[in-house]
């Protein structure tokens, strides 16, 4: 059982990194900002949920059966992640390249300590056994301060695919394409640093100042974090109703106003980029169907623009209505891993993407959310995001574009440098 406390917060930004600052204490956190990004879905603007009474830890085998037993008999708030390996859950795949990070295929916990923000309204909920520690720690979080001295070293960043290999990988692929066997595929790279310390949490501030996306997360499970400024939703469920809200196409944003808008206009009539969006859209129409209330399935907005601070993005957004036979972890089940991260058909291009790239995906493009106690939840897409192994020193991001048959190696290449950019600029 879990105790609700209310409070009202003068200064929400504040309070928000107080509250962030507070948790370095836990083993287990997870923090999720919107950035006060103005959204149509959405519960709040911040939620923290730290220290874990119970959780789980797994490979792919069974990992979507294991999250549905654990989540009904939880039948409270659960955090984590679905990492992109899950699919050799689903499929005959599998997943044997270079893995630096470590991170297990799934994780969630049951959080001791949960806070809930909207506006300046806190909503403070905690399990039954420390219940008596509510006052004692928001006195503790509103006297803190946020300590950012950094402790970090110089972070030597690689690039795991050298650009002439680069260039030759999405030249196969364009023969895969030519010949018929995909239509799209989302072709992925890392850039890593062996031997780094990093302070996550300073890291974090700024890469979540740069970027203000709606689905940005700190994540800590021991010595694994995430800093992620993602923009996209993967797939929320609000009782009865299914979001997913998918990213293709991408553009510079520019200081000058006009310029800007030029890029701005020129992404959104782009011949290639829409029809990598609307493939995409496709691709999550026939998914949600298959667990969905028949001609529920609706496309509420096709390819539209939305502005982040680092770039524009083209976005859509497909929805449905749950038919009552199927569970939430059936929705994940048959919708993961989400087409913007993969292509299409799905499990060609997996197969091809397991070929070419040379570093396990592991937790990026998978996702990263939570459900409530009545099932419900909301998951973002890990994209735009670092990931850091504190034991092994090994710091890693990846970034990615959509091939088609339209595309031009070097400005994939370009598209790619566009995407690392805030990440880099963060660790250097």
């Amino acid at each position: 059982m879990r105790t609700s406390i209310y409070k009202s917060v003068s200064n929400p930004k504040l309070f928000q990194d107080q509250l962030l600052s507070w948790s370095k204490q836990f083993r287990e956190i997870i923090y999720l900002d919107s950035n006060d990004y103005p959204q149509q879905y959405s519960s709040c603007d911040c939620i923290l949920a730290a220290d874990a009474f119970t959780s789980i830890k797994t490979d792919f085998h069974n990992g979507f059966e294991d999250l549905k037993q654990y989540q009904q008999s939880a039948k409270d708030w659960i955090f984590g992640y679905l990492s992109y390996d899950l699919k050799n859950n689903i499929e005959q795949l599998q997943s044997t390249n270079f893995d630096g990070l470590d991170f297990p295929d799934l994780y969630f916990f049951q959080p001791k300590k949960l806070f809930l923000l909207k506006g300046n309204q806190l909503e403070i909920q905690y399990l039954s056994i420390c219940e008596e520690e509510v006052e004692e720690d928001f006195e503790a979080i509103i006297k803190g301060r946020n300590s950012t001295a950094a402790i970090d070293e110089i972070v030597a960043i690689q690039q795991r695919i050298p650009k002439k290999d680069y260039l030759k990988k999405v030249a196969k692929i364009l023969e895969y394409i030519h010949r018929g066997d995909i239509y799209e595929a989302n072709f992925c790279m890392e850039f890593f640093a062996e031997n780094a310390t990093i302070d996550p949490f300073e890291k974090f501030s700024k890469l979540n100042e740069i970027s203000k996306p709606p689905f940005a997360v700190f994540f800590k499970n021991n010595k694994h974090f995430l800093l992620s400024a993602t923009p996209e939703r993967y797939l929320r469920k609000e009782d009865k109703l299914i979001v997913s809200q998918p990213i293709k196409g991408t553009a510079k944003r520019f200081l000058d106003p006009i310029e800007d808008e030029k890029s701005r206009n020129a992404l959104a009539t782009d011949a290639k980029e829409r029809s990598e969006n609307i493939m995409i859209t496709d691709l999550v129409r026939n998914d949600l169907s298959r667990t969905a209330q028949k001609g529920s399935v609706e496309v509420k907005e096709l390819c539209k623009i939305y502005s982040f601070m680092q770039v524009h993005q083209m976005i859509s957004t497909v929805i449905s209505k749950l038919d009552a036979q199927y569970s939430a972890i059936d929705v994940l089940k048959t919708t993961f891993p989400m087409g913007s991260m993969t292509g299409a058909p799905k499990i060609s291009v997996m197969k091809i993407i397991e070929e070419l790239e040379e570093t396990k995906r592991g937790l990026y493009s998978g996702a990263v959310g939570y459900f409530t106690p009545s099932g419900d939840f909301d998951f973002n897409v890990v994209i735009r995001s670092i990931l850091y192994n504190l034991e092994k020193k090994y710091v890693s991001f990846s970034v990615g574009s959509a091939i088609t048959s339209q595309s031009i190696p070097e400005k994939e290449y370009e598209e790619c440098l566009l995407k690392a950019k805030a990440m880099r600029a963060v660790l250097s």
